[in-house]
């Protein structure tokens, strides 16, 4: 069950935290997977560990915002590793970065959110849509988040809006998909550990029902599970994983 052998993966903004905890399960389940993040050297790591740990991967340092790189990245990768079935879009602007009401925030701040929340969702999916449609395999998994579901008055208003245009898009582009063997699901984070201050931590976990924060081996499995064959009859669907923050 939830063997990913023959596989190709692709996980966005894995050089680290919940992106680096997916690309390893999915390479220890048996697939192929190309460690993409920003910064050259901790993609390098990951994908060092993971072969180092019998695995099979290999580096994919690009800018998901950008649509040339993006085209670049993935021939680079695919020539490597073979065409990709699963696409884990996780690479993503933080929740805590430029935390600012509506209100006081400078336009110019705008673009970083919806940029790499939505666009690098966008140029990534697209670059593999085609192939996965033509080959009748397809797994596309978006990390969002609950700031997408629900109005949190943390200001966090640009970050939530990129996410929650992420979700939406997952939602249509499953549709236009259906029927090809290629799903499109979101899951829709709740607080993470960061390892923040360890009292900026127990305060945070203080709002989560079961009493703690989230760890990458908490997501991880159930990006496991959209990518395998056993969830071919699940698309267009937001899975929360939070800790019980936001039952919806």
């Amino acid at each position: 069950m939830f063997d990913l052998t023959g596989r190709v993966a692709v996980v966005t903004g894995a050089g680290q935290n919940v992106g680096e905890g997916i690309a390893r399960l999915l390479a220890k389940r048996g697939a192929a997977v190309a460690v993409n993040d920003l910064f050259s050297d901790r993609a390098d790591a990951v994908a060092k560990a993971i072969s180092e740990a019998g695995g099979s991967a290999c580096s994919a340092p690009f800018d998901v915002t950008d649509a040339t790189a993006v085209k670049r990245g993935f021939s680079e990768l695919t020539a490597s590793l073979g065409p990709v079935d699963i696409l884990v879009n996780n690479a993503g602007v933080p929740p805590g970065m430029g935390v600012q009401s509506f209100r006081e925030m400078d336009t110019a701040q705008w673009a970083q959110f919806v940029d790499l929340n939505l666009y690098g969702v966008l140029h990534c999916t697209k670059v593999v849509a085609d192939g996965m449609c033509e080959r009748g395999f397809g797994r596309v998994i978006t990390i969002s988040s609950g700031a997408g579901q629900t109005g949190i008055n943390l200001g966090i208003s640009l970050y939530g809006a990129g996410k929650g245009a992420a979700i939406s898009f997952m939602r249509h582009f499953a549709m236009e998909v259906a029927g090809t063997g290629v799903t499109a699901n979101t899951l829709a984070l709740g607080l993470i550990d960061n390892h923040l201050d360890a009292r900026v931590t127990a305060a945070m976990a203080g709002q989560v029902p079961v009493g703690r924060l989230g760890q990458p081996e908490d997501i991880a499995p159930a990006a496991l599970f959209l990518a395998s064959d056993e969830a071919s009859w699940i698309t267009g669907q937001v899975l929360g994983v939070n800790g019980g923050s936001l039952m919806v």
